[in-house]
């Protein structure tokens, strides 16, 4: 068998600068870069400069008692969230969704993103160049990109069903689908904060989006949006960001095209048909 990838571990410095004592521990999950020292999680930092430290100083501002929790940021002695390329935060134990807690997952993006509501818009946004960062460029207008021959047609499809559409932005978590946590008698946890400036409704298409995609098959929720007429159009930009960001990430020597392919045809079907499975009006 072929080695497995080693996890990067800090360096005791970094366990130093945040007084955590103990021995790193890969966690599973998420890129699989994080690591448990007793109650601290630590993980690379992500996203352009100035990303990590805005992101703790936004979590360290959220109420308690509203819906959900965060994991609090930790600090070096010298006030920095990032030391040596490393954030450390508390460690919270739950059970990973979507599966069996669709509408919690729902329910807590709603929460988190009526308490960020009047965030103002972070200058980094305009900075980042990562895949995820194109494909949302990509699925509102903003940009252009081209796809794996694979998905150039469901893509093609897609952007031939997107039309205007007029909705508020604000910051939200444009990756909820497997970053809620769950335990009996507490609020789900929101962690892996991932930051767009969309309409708070886009950011729930595609959690709906995801369901449609990878958990064969979705739940009912795929009426999504609560009757909000913009829905359908939220969605097909929700598939477009996750068809995008994924030809980006695989590059042209991809070896499972044939099967995301299907996905995205089916969902995009779907969107084209107004129904899931016959049953579930989009």
């Amino acid at each position: 068998m072929p080695d497995q990838p080693r996890v990067m571990l800090p360096s005791q410095s970094v366990l130093d600068a945040f007084e955590v004592r103990g021995v790193p521990e890969p966690l599973t999950g998420g890129q699989g870069r994080s690591v448990r020292v007793g109650g601290v999680v630590l993980k690379p930092a992500e996203g352009t400069e100035g990303e990590s430290e805005w992101a703790a100083s936004v979590f360290e501002r959220l109420p308690r008692g509203a819906g959900f929790r965060v994991p609090r940021p930790l600090r070096s002695a010298d006030g920095d969230a990032v030391v040596e390329g490393w954030t450390a935060a508390e460690f919270i134990d739950g059970r990973p969704g979507p599966s069996r807690w669709w509408p919690g997952v729902v329910a807590t993006g709603r929460a988190f993103h009526a308490a960020l509501r009047e965030l103002p818009r972070p200058a980094f946004l305009d900075r980042r160049t990562h895949p995820w960062a194109v494909a949302d460029r990509v699925a509102w207008g903003e940009g252009e990109a081209g796809v794996v021959p694979e998905l150039a047609e469901p893509f093609a499809r897609l952007l031939s069903l997107r039309r205007p559409v007029e909705a508020a932005a604000q910051i939200v978590h444009g990756d909820l689908t497997g970053n809620v946590l769950f335990a009996p008698g507490q609020d789900p946890v929101v962690i892996d904060f991932s930051p767009y400036w969309r309409p708070p409704l886009y950011a729930e298409a595609v959690v709906i989006g995801d369901g449609l995609l990878w958990y064969d098959p979705a739940p009912a929720l795929l009426t999504g949006g609560g009757g909000d007429p913009r829905w359908r159009q939220m969605l097909i930009r929700a598939l477009i960001f996750r068809l995008v960001a994924l030809s980006g990430l695989v590059g042209p020597s991809w070896r499972a095209g044939d099967k995301e392919a299907a996905r995205f045809l089916a969902a995009t079907e779907a969107v084209e048909r107004g129904t899931y499975e016959g049953r579930t009006r989009l």
